[in-house]
Formats: C-alpha cells, structure tokens, sequence
C-alpha cells in the first residue's frame, strides 16, 4: 500500500544555504528514474519521519510541486550525520508500476511458541526479507507463525509461507528465528566444599606440627 509524500523543488545549493534548509525543518532530496530527469528537491522533515516510522520500504505517491502527477517512488538511499545520526539527505528512485521489483519487506510473528512454554528463548535472527514482485502486490508485511517451534528448533527463510505472485529473493537456508534451549544451572556442593576445605586445613596443621618439641 502506497503513502503519500509532498516534494518542493529547489535550486542546486551551497552547505550554507543546505544548513539553512534543515534549520527550517527541510530535508535536502533528489529523485530519478528511467521515465524522469533527476529532479534536486526538498522535503518536510515530519512528514518523512512519518513514513519512515510507518514503512520505510513503502512505494511512495511523490507529489512534486510544479506537476500534476505524483510519481510512484522508493527510497534509495538515506544519509544520516555520523554524529547525531540525524537525517541529512534523502534519495527516491522512481519506478515503473508495470514491472516486477525488489524490495525489502518486515517479518511479523505470530502464535505462541510451544518451546517458549516448555522454558525455552525465542531469538529473532532476521527482521525483514528481501522479495521480488509488481509493485501493487508489496505487502506491508509478512507473517511468519512459530506455534509449533520446539526448544531447540530453527525456521528457515524456505518455511515462510508468502502470498501469491510474490517470490523470495533471500538466501533460503537462512535462519529466521530460533527457540533457545536454557543451560542449567550447576548445583555447587557447597557442604562437600566446606568438609574438603576443612579437612584440608585440618592436614596442614598437622604437618605443621611434625619435627616440632612437644
């Protein structure tokens, strides 16, 4: 399902006058694809953090000021400040709604784990998978059911049922999620412990007291 996003275009900036973009809440941007020129743009930062928050995997309905038709887009690219690891830039591919494409979608769990009831850990190895299909068909998510994971059991990236018209592009033999099985706790014999301790200093002083006048 497709989210909607507003685009502004803009002019090719200096640092300054991009430094002064962001402190007014505007995120530099570019798009391109095969069926339009690259297009140098700006973006409200709220609104992108929405759908980021939503699905940053999601095909996008561009609206770019000037133009009648939004266009369907994906994120490319997302640059962030290595300090503060806020959003600096932002890069959308335009697509083609007529041609299959690859994207990455999230995993959802559901059910019960019968190894997590007998004691065990659930341990998610992967989030998301990487799919192939017509734009139209990209799901906002795939379940994946665990209820019959036992302790010690794995589910590969083979056993996620997708829906129809989807096909898996991740590495099949990976695993997805594992049911750990819990180490036991060793029981110290702390009385055995003690009665050797005791015994032993009991030893040393015997020998202590060899050679000496009584």
């Amino acid at each position: 399902m497709a989210v909607s996003l507003q685009a502004e275009v803009r002019k090719e900036a200096t640092k300054s006058e991009i430094k002064q973009m962001r402190s007014k809440g505007k995120i530099p941007a570019v798009v391109y694809g095969k069926k339009m020129a690259t297009t140098v743009l700006s973006i409200d930062l709220k609104e992108l953090q929405v759908v980021l928050r939503q699905n940053p995997h999601a095909i996008i309905d561009l609206a770019i000021s000037g133009s009648t038709k939004s266009q369907p887009v994906m994120i490319n690219e997302i640059q962030r400040n290595p300090l503060n690891r806020e959003l600096s830039h932002i890069d959308f591919h335009q697509i083609n709604m007529d041609e299959p494409i690859k994207t990455v979608v999230a995993l959802e769990f559901i059910g019960d784990a019968v190894g997590v009831h007998d004691g065990g850990i659930i341990q998610i190895q992967m989030h998301n998978i990487e799919i192939r299909c017509m734009p139209s068909q990209v799901p906002t998510s795939i379940q994946v059911e665990v209820s019959s994971l036992g302790l010690g059991d794995n589910l590969h990236v083979s056993q996620i049922v997708v829906p129809a018209g989807i096909e898996m592009k991740s590495d099949p033999n990976d695993i997805v999620v594992t049911i750990l099985v819990p180490q036991k706790e060793t029981e110290t014999p702390v009385a055995a412990n003690h009665e050797e301790r005791v015994g032993e200093a009991e030893t040393s002083n015997e020998a202590a007291t060899v050679g000496q006048p009584s």
